[in-house]
């Protein structure tokens, strides 16, 4: 029997490795973003196409049409709550506006997202995977509303992961370091510089598409909550856990 994942954020970076990857799979697909042209964009690399599905995650009820009518073709086993945005710079800068907005995208979404799939998952004895960030890991000076963003992501994962055993649902989060895509190009409040332009003046690497999607099959095929990708992230967990104040020492010196 063929295999479903509808990915949000599918318009465009993860969302749509993950679906070329899950595609070429044999898995049917199923894509939801704001942005028309860039689901366009993915379902034409698919081999079987995609099924798609403009709404903004924010959007409660968005989130029962879709998932219902991409239901209605058979189950789905996977659902990845993926959509986010890059927002940082000086706290005390932003702006309320960006910070309303990277709540409701990073927080809220993944939120209605989880409560929506719920029924559909049980069903299908599936997997909810939802995209942290090495921001869930620890604190990042320089993104702090996106810090606290995914770290919301990664407890209700953990949450969800002991809620849902009993319904036969597996829980998941994938977080990823710096990542090569679009988000990376969001300026920093406060600052004449994008995402991009400060990960490179820090010396750190990108981590290339392709990786993370492979690390999403991993994780929904495999036993760990949250699943670290790239070298950063990796970093991180290990120096959260063994070396907490060199860790925050360099948050300081960001």
């Amino acid at each position: 029997m063929t295999q479903s994942i509808f990915i949000t954020g599918g318009g465009s970076g993860i969302g749509r490795a993950v679906a070329r990857l899950f595609a070429a799979r044999g898995w049917r697909i199923g894509l939801a973003d704001v942005n028309a042209a860039g689901l366009a964009d993915t379902a034409a690399l698919l081999p079987g196409g995609a099924a798609t599905f403009v709404f903004d995650v924010t959007d409660r009820a968005g989130w029962d049409a879709a998932l219902s009518a991409f239901a209605g073709d058979g189950a789905i086993d996977v659902v990845f709550n993926n959509a986010g945005i890059a927002a940082g710079g000086i706290f005390a800068e932003m702006a309320p506006a960006a910070i309303e907005r990277t709540i409701a995208i990073n927080l809220t979404g993944v939120v209605y997202g989880a409560h929506a799939a719920h029924s559909c998952l049980k069903a299908s004895g599936g997997c909810l995977l939802n995209t942290a960030s090495a921001a869930g890991i620890y604190g990042t000076a320089g993104a702090a509303v996106y810090s606290a963003t995914k770290f919301g992501v990664r407890g209700l994962t953990e949450a969800l992961d002991g809620e849902w055993a009993a319904d036969g649902i597996r829980v998941r989060s994938l977080m990823p370091g710096f990542i090569d895509t679009p988000l990376l190009d969001a300026s920093l409040a406060g600052t004449n510089y994008n995402v991009r332009q400060q990960v490179r003046a820090a010396g750190l690497e990108f981590t290339p598409v392709e990786v993370v999607a492979q690390a999403a099959w991993d994780a929904v095929h495999g036993d760990a909550v949250h699943t670290p990708v790239g070298p950063t992230a990796k970093r991180m967990r290990f120096a959260a856990r063994w070396m907490p104040g060199k860790l925050r020492q360099q948050m300081r010196r960001r």
